[in-house]
């Protein structure tokens, strides 16, 4: 077999840093650059290759940093321009690469581009973001244009008094669409997005919501939920008409800065893999790779909070990391993909995917580690990942949930329940399993205080950290797990090793699932060439009995044991969420 098409961003391994919740450097509460800084050994030991980190721009955190007010510029609690410059040298120094998050879709109602084309329907700037006038129903009360839902709930259309139009977002009220039918617009955007910061050395992006530019297509979206008076619109308004012609501008861009710069795209509702391929095929030539969402949405209900926690099966999840492996495979030109489980807008994999309860959870994260790094593609690990950090406990109370996606949904059952209880209880448990927050607790670095991600100092934001950090810290933490091979730290470092050790039939094998109706084990096999690999993973409470060559045609005689989440395990049984990992002869 030839050998893979090889690219950095294809062999190496990101990490995922959310600058408010990785490391406080001067107590204020809030992580911050330096703190980054402080901890880039500790990331490069983990066999990190790139850092992934999410926005630091300056903004009025409205969506944590995903509401930008000054793209050529940091978050003041984040640090400076001086400290980025540190940042991106200092990362080259160690051997890594940094990239950094594109948030492009839309702006801060606090940018002064925004702030212009508010301010008069004659502005120059007017035609930067998308205006519409109002409707009218049949007793004359004024309507928004269409009737889109938001991404956090209520309208995408908010009224402006002062010039008399609505104005288009997706997201928040405060996050107001870009309008890239504006060749102005895009030029601009270019300039202050992209290029101020790949001059700076950048070595590429993460691109948020990758898909969503392109909406000219404004009429109403199909009515899916007859008792909401906003609907669904997220097939209408991503992977629009002009989106292959918007990311090859992008590219140019990006071209001007050299071959090898990366862009890995945030690709939601897009099912068809025709569309997906049409992004990240060699031939497309037009994302390095894309995250796609379907593992990460099983369990999901139509509202992602209207559910019940593990409201899935495993053959669902075996489906869904099928769908996203095939796009190795899919068409005749050479395409890429990723693996992940968690990011900043996910809960902790341990207490969605596998189990969290004390006597399962260490065994859970090393299970789900050897799952992860046996899988093709770009490997992705978010922070707190590596040392099997968990959601936030039930008992807590809704007051610890700040995101506003968590907070709008809790407002709008409260509303439509008129406060039952009932419903209530049950919307927070939901929340309590597929909450943002959960990601964007403090990193447990150690058993002391703030669990060694602050040392808040008197006066400073009441005194305690921006959130609240895990109840569990004191037993779960860098420092205690640091030099323990037994750890869930420790096992990430070794997968992470024997994925570099296998590199080619691990990161670029292909992938195939065995017996996907089992409910219990989950087994898939990796193939390159003449080299295969089997992959056992034990989804359960149970010790499960595991006879591959009944389920696959492949023999334990002629396989030779690589791994084990367990000491030396090698029988036909599997341990409660053991993984085991093979090469058969």
């Amino acid at each position: 077999m030839s050998a893979p098409d090889r690219k950095w961003w294809k062999d190496g391994v990101v990490y995922q840093i959310y600058p408010a919740s990785f490391k406080d450097s001067n107590g204020d509460g809030m992580g911050d650059l330096p703190g980054i800084i402080s901890k880039l050994d500790y990331i490069k030991d983990l066999g990190i290759d790139t850092i992934w980190v999410c926005p630091m721009y300056d903004s009025p955190q409205i969506d944590m940093g995903y509401d930008i007010s000054d793209y050529e510029n940091v978050y003041p609690q984040f640090g400076t321009l001086q400290d980025m410059d540190t940042l991106i040298s200092e990362t080259h120094a160690r051997g890594m690469r940094i990239i950094l998050d594109l948030v492009i879709n839309h702006t801060s109602d606090q940018h002064a581009w925004f702030q212009e084309s508010r301010s008069s329907k004659d502005n120059p700037k007017r035609d930067w973001y998308i205006w519409q006038p109002a409707t009218y129903d049949s007793s004359g009360t004024r309507q928004p244009p269409n009737n889109w839902r938001s991404n956090f709930g209520g309208s995408v259309w908010t009224w402006d008094e002062a010039t008399e139009e609505y104005f288009l977002h997706l997201f928040t009220p405060e996050q107001p669409d870009l309008n890239w039918e504006s060749s102005a617009c895009r030029e601009a955007i270019y300039d202050s997005a992209m290029r101020f910061w790949l001059a700076k050395g950048v070595d590429g992006f993460r691109v948020d919501t990758v898909n969503m530019y392109s909406k000219p297509d404004l009429s109403d979206a199909p009515i899916t939920d007859e008792t909401a008076e906003f609907q669904f619109a997220g097939l209408q308004y991503c992977n629009g008409p002009s989106m292959h012609s918007y990311l090859n501008e992008i590219n140019a861009v990006l071209s001007e800065y050299g071959k090898d710069k990366m862009t890995v795209g945030e690709l939601p509702n897009t099912p068809d893999p025709a569309v997906i391929l049409s992004y990240v095929s060699a031939a497309a030539n037009e994302l390095s790779m894309v995250f796609q969402f379907d593992v990460v949405d099983v369990g999901m209900g139509p509202h992602k909070f209207q559910t019940e926690p593990f409201d899935f099966t495993l053959p669902d999840f075996k489906r869904a990391v099928r769908r996203t492996q095939e796009i190795l495979g899919a068409g005749t030109g050479d395409a890429w993909t990723t693996a992940f489980l968690e990011n900043h807008d996910q809960a902790r994999s341990i207490s969605r995917f596998a189990s969290d309860a004390p006597e399962h959870r260490v065994a859970s994260g090393k299970m789900l580690a050897l799952m992860l790094c046996a899988l093709s593609g770009t490997l992705f690990v978010y922070q707190g990942q590596e040392i099997g950090m968990v959601n936030a406990p039930m008992e807590w109370p809704m007051e610890e949930y700040k995101d506003v996606d968590s907070g709008n949904y809790y407002a709008m059952v409260d509303r439509l329940s008129g406060g039952d209880p009932e419903k209530l209880a049950e919307a927070k448990r939901a929340i309590q399993y597929l909450g943002r927050e959960h990601a964007r607790l403090p990193i447990s670095w150690d058993g002391g205080k703030d669990a060694g991600f602050s040392d808040v100092k008197e006066g400073e934001v009441g005194g305690k950290t921006w959130m609240r950090v895990n109840d569990d810290y004191e037993t779960c933490n860098v420092a205690k797990q640091l030099g323990d091979p037994k750890s869930v730290l420790g096992y990430w470092k070794r997968m992470i090793q024997l994925r570099k050790n296998f590199l080619e039939l691990l990161v670029y094998g292909a992938f195939e699932v065995v017996d996907e109706a089992d409910e219990k084990t989950f087994c898939f096999t990796k193939t390159w060439g003449e080299q295969k690999a089997v992959v056992l993973c034990n989804f359960s409470a149970e010790t499960v009995p595991f006879k591959v060559d009944e389920k696959s045609g492949l023999d334990f005689d002629r396989m030779e044991w690589l791994d084990s989440t367990v000491d030396g395990a090698k029988g036909a049984a599997l341990a409660p969420y053991e993984g085991r990992i093979y090469l058969v002869e």
